[in-house]
Formats: structure tokens, C-alpha cells, sequence
């Protein structure tokens, strides 16, 4: 029997996780970790609320302007609720709740804080999959959660007692995690940049709406610096930065893109140092090396749940499957 007459019927290989997915993923980190830091920048001389709803603003206004030029086709059905709920959590709700936050916490603190950002993105990423993980995933997530909140308390101030920011910054991790886990879901089915996109145009009215609020209120009277920290955040951390991430997480898997959210927090405590010259205390750093430690592991074990199918062996006295294609041979 030649190997042109016939075809045996093997298991296929597991395959191995995507390395275009981390590549995606980690660019858009890499242009994430800048957020924080210049968001600090920017409120010096702003107010957070324009801060937070202008910068969606610009983003909204690139947005229209990329889906016009490339024609791209309307979202349909359920996909407009899915876009509300990548708009609630990434273009409403990290970005003011953010805002609001550094308005009295450092840029050190509110990147260790939001540390906890890539075990609450792959919780998620689990609960909107009804995927089913071992118990050990939801203890390391718990354990984070916890030493995310002690850390925050102690710099607050007290063991029990810790800052209104810290709040916010709590509900910002919330916002994106439940933003970031939708939205990788649906670029699978409309594409990456066009699910920012989409969102973005979704929340432009009430953005709009917020920031005029906000220059009626308070007149935005910055220095160059603090304008060019905003239009960062309005044209990389909140448009350009998603195209990266949101592809990252479609090719995925998801949970494992999810892992090189563990950057950010090293990246924006070091931009913090060198752009806002923030000093780094002991305290910073062990509180940001047990969030990490601690979120790590629970993606890690996520990961690690289940094991690659063993190879399909057959015994000697065991047929083999066999497939025989139509001869060709002429009569």
C-alpha cells in the first residue's frame, strides 16, 4: 500500500498558543503603560471630567473618520448591546473613573493598583466564555483582589481605612475587565479597530455632551506639556493603543493575551519616574510585585487547566482506519 493509494486517519497535534496574539497584546500595553502618568499630567492643569469624556471625543472623531473612508458596514442585532458594553466599560468608565482618581493619587499608586487589571480581565474572559476552571484559578484571583485592596488601604493610610480614589480606581479595573472581554469577543466577528470604533461612536453623544459640561464649567487652561499628555491619551490610549490590543485578544486565547497586561503596571511605575519624577518607595514596589505575583499565577493556572489530548496509539491486533481513494486507473 503506498502512501498515493491510501491515507491513515491520525489525532491532530494540539495547537500551540498564538505568539501573533501576545505580539498584538503586548504593543497595545506597551502604548497603555503611558496612560496613567499622563493622565497625572493632564489633570494638573484640566478638569478630570474633561479629561476623561474629551479624550473620547477626539478618539470618536478619528473613528468616524476611519469607518467613513474604509466603508465599513453597520453592526447588526444583538452586536449594538455588545458595543454598549464595550462603550460602558472602556470609553465611559475607565477613562473618567481614572481621571477622577489621579486627581489626588500618584501615578505610582494607581498603576499598582491597577495591576489587578489582567486576573479581573481573564474572570471575565471566563464568565462571558462559560468556560469552567479549577478552583485554584478563583483562589490565586481572590487572594490578588485582596492584596490589591490591603496595599491600597495601607498607602490610604490605614489597615482599614483607605482613599476614595482607590475606590474609583477599584471600579476602573471593574469597567475595563468587563470592556476588554466583551470587546475581544465581538472583534472576532466584526474586526479589531472597528470594535473601538464602533464603541466609540456609540458613547459620542453623552461624551460630547460631558465635555461641554466640562468647559462650561471649568475652561481647560493648560500648558503645552498637559495639552500634549491629552492629545496622547485621546489619540493612542484611547484609539490607536485598542487596535493592537483588541486584535491581541481576538486571536488569543484570550486568558493568556490577557498575561501580558503584567507589564503595564512595571512600565507606568518606570514612566512615572522618569516623566513625573515620582520617587519609587519599598512600598510601591513590593505592593506592585505581590499584585503581579499574585495575578500571574491566577492566569497561569487558567492556563494551565487542562492538558493536550494524548496521541491515539493503536494496538497490533487493532484496525486501523483506512481511507482508499477511487482508483484511477483506466479499464
Amino acid at each position: 500500500m503506498s502512501d498515493h493509494s491510501s491515507a491513515i486517519k491520525k489525532t491532530p497535534a494540539p495547537l500551540s498558543p498564538s505568539r501573533a496574539g501576545l505580539a498584538w497584546g503586548l504593543l497595545g500595553v506597551a502604548a497603555f503603560s503611558f496612560t496613567v502618568p499622563l493622565t497625572r499630567v493632564a489633570v494638573e492643569g484640566m478638569s478630570p471630567l474633561f479629561i476623561g469624556s474629551g479624550r473620547a471625543v477626539i478618539a470618536a472623531l478619528l473613528a468616524a473618520a476611519a469607518l467613513a473612508l474604509t466603508r465599513q458596514s453597520l453592526p447588526r442585532g444583538s452586536q449594538w448591546s455588545r458595543l454598549a458594553v464595550v462603550a460602558g466599560g472602556v470609553v465611559v468608565g475607565f477613562p473618567l473613573l481614572t481621571s477622577f482618581a489621579l486627581t489626588t493619587a500618584s501615578a505610582s499608586h494607581g498603576a499598582v493598583v491597577i495591576a489587578l487589571l489582567p486576573a479581573a480581565t481573564a474572570v471575565m474572559a471566563v464568565i462571558r466564555s462559560k468556560e469552567r476552571p479549577p478552583l485554584p484559578f478563583w483562589i490565586m484571583a481572590a487572594i490578588g483582589a485582596l492584596v490589591a485592596v490591603a496595599f491600597a488601604s495601607v498607602q490610604g493610610g490605614g489597615i482599614i481605612r483607605f482613599h476614595w480614589s482607590d475606590l474609583l480606581l477599584f471600579g476602573a479595573v471593574a469597567a475595563a475587565a468587563i470592556g476588554y472581554a466583551e470587546g475581544g469577543l465581538l472583534a472576532r466577528e466584526i474586526g479589531s479597530w472597528q470594535t473601538v470604533s464602533w464603541a466609540l461612536i456609540l458613547a459620542a453623544p453623552l461624551m460630547i455632551t460631558l465635555a461641554t459640561i466640562a468647559i462650561l464649567e471649568q475652561p481647560p487652561t493648560g500648558t503645552p506639556t498637559q495639552w500634549a499628555a491629552f492629545a496622547y491619551l485621546g489619540v493612542v490610549s484611547m484609539f490607536l493603543g485598542f487596535f493592537a490590543w483588541y486584535r491581541g485578544l481576538a486571536i488569543g486565547p484570550m486568558t493568556q493575551v490577557s498575561q501580558v497586561q503584567l507589564t503595564q503596571p512595571v512600565l507606568s511605575i518606570l514612566w512615572a519616574a522618569l516623566i513625573l519624577r515620582e520617587q519609587l518607595t519599598w512600598q510601591t514596589i513590593i505592593g506592585g510585585i505581590a499584585v503581579i505575583l499574585c495575578a500571574g499565577i491566577a492566569v497561569r493556572t487558567r492556563l494551565n487547566r487542562t492538558r493536550p489530548p494524548r496521541p491515539l496509539q493503536h494496538s497490533e491486533n487493532e484496525p486501523v482506519q483506512v481511507v482508499v481513494p477511487p482508483s484511477t486507473a483506466r479499464p
